[in-house]
């Protein structure tokens, strides 16, 4: 956004922070450290190393601020090093999955003896772009070793459909608990950096882009629903086992960006179309609701259709299970994806509609708060809490939908992506980029 006085106050006091001492007793997660903190350092060396540089040297003459100090830019490669030796003990354990619960104070762990599927298969690109950031292998091996377990499940029993896995992974045998999952929470960005790792460097990760193929030709031959009252729209359901369950929520809902980029980066036309289904039926949890903002969770299995429910479900071809909306982006995310890949502008007309619902529902005195329930007017009571990913993602997916394009956009179809956005929204150039 060219706000240079915001990006100098911020890359000024990163040098100063201390990782190796949290000011919380309290655990701290691996996956969320990586995504929000080293995720955000990367993408502001990548960004004021490339194509804002002008940023960092101009200054603000208006406000007479001084151009951002090179040697703090560079703390941000430092800075991403120094955290990543704070947190990589996670991964001393007999098979190298890591554990998620970490106290980086003494290096220990919460004692966690299980890990969940996007726990472990998120880290790979922050951790792989790190080393090669520094040119030591060290780090993107680290989180490799974690991921070749997710790629090759075990037992045999836990991918109940091709390429479709489980949730839960035993820390010491590396082995598969359960036959669970879905696209939504626990599991999600497992799937989406299949496809980021193949546009981060197609070369080493191949395999990769293979393993998402499969999951997304099983997803639409297995998972793809449509509500009885709605046939129109398509939903992605969960599964047990080979039994798919008919539910959904918010998390789940970048999916049709994931599935559009896939299918632009691959040149295969299925997986564009299905993911704009995708699309479509998210954007319908958002349309159908008094305060015109999606819930937290939802179902069209209608063996479980709440009474008081049913009028709403035969109109809105889903019911709520999960009424409350705590500033989510995955939907705005993929009417950013929509709208890159198509160049159709009505997905920028959902996103405005989504940002003014949000905007004047949210709001609160001092920024913004999660509400109970997005179908009551005013959207029930505020839980006066407001996470980071409403600024890195909500907002930022907002701006760019609206915004100039850039070096760092997703590209359309025919185009090459010198950029990949991690599952925080932070871009990071892709290897081989010079832009």
């Amino acid at each position: 956004m060219d706000l240079p006085d915001i990006v100098k106050q911020i890359v000024d006091y990163i040098p100063s922070v201390n990782f190796t001492q949290p000011e919380t007793a309290d655990s701290v997660s691996l996956f969320e450290t990586t995504i929000r903190y080293l995720g955000g350092m990367l993408a502001g060396y990548d960004l004021l190393k490339g194509p804002l540089a002008n940023v960092a040297e101009e200054g603000n003459v208006r406000t007479l601020s001084s151009a951002i100090d090179p040697a703090n830019i560079d703390a941000l490669l430092t800075q991403s090093k120094n955290l990543a030796d704070a947190l990589k003990f996670a991964f001393n354990t007999s098979t190298g999955i890591p554990a998620n619960g970490l106290f980086p104070q003494n290096q220990t762990t919460d004692g966690g003896t299980s890990n969940g599927l996007a726990t472990i298969g998120t880290l790979v690109l922050e951790w792989t772009h790190l080393s090669d950031l520094l040119g030591d292998e060290e780090y993107g091996q680290l989180a490799q070793k974690g991921e070749s377990y997710l790629l090759n499940p075990q037992p045999a029993s836990s991918e109940p459909f091709p390429g479709l896995v489980g949730t839960d992974v035993d820390i010491t045998t590396g082995q598969f608990l359960d036959a669970n999952g879905g696209w939504s929470g626990g599991d999600d960005s497992f799937y989406e950096y299949l496809i980021k790792m193949f546009v981060y460097d197609a070369s080493r990760f191949s395999s990769y882009k293979d393993r998402w193929t499969l999951a997304a030709d099983s997803s639409i031959k297995y998972l793809a629903s449509h509500p009885s009252s709605r046939p129109e729209l398509t939903f992605l359901a969960e599964f047990r086992g080979t039994q798919p369950i008919n539910s959904s929520q918010h998390l789940t809902c970048f999916d049709g960006g994931n599935f559009l980029l896939g299918g632009a980066v691959l040149g295969e036309q299925q997986y564009i179309d299905f993911g704009l289904q995708l699309v479509d039926g998210c954007h319908d949890t958002y349309n159908q609701t008094a305060t015109r903002i999606g819930p937290e969770s939802f179902s069209w299995n209608t063996t479980n259709l709440p009474a008081d429910q049913s009028d709403f479900y035969d109109k809105a071809g889903y019911y709520i299970t999960d009424s409350s909306y705590i500033l989510r982006p995955e939907v705005i995310e993929s009417y950013y994806y929509a709208y890159r890949i198509t160049g159709d502008s009505k997905y920028q007309d959902w996103a405005w509609d989504a940002f003014v619902a949000i905007n004047a529902t949210t709001k609160a005195r001092s920024g913004y708060t999660e509400i109970t329930n997005v179908n009551a007017a005013g959207g029930g009571d505020q839980n006066d809490f407001q996470d980071s990913f409403l600024f890195a993602e909500v907002l930022k997916y907002s701006y760019l939908i609206h915004a100039p394009d850039a070096v760092y956009d997703v590209q359309a179809p025919g185009q090459t992506n010198m950029w990949v956005f991690n599952t925080e929204a932070h871009p990071m150039k892709v290897v081989g980029s010079t832009s």
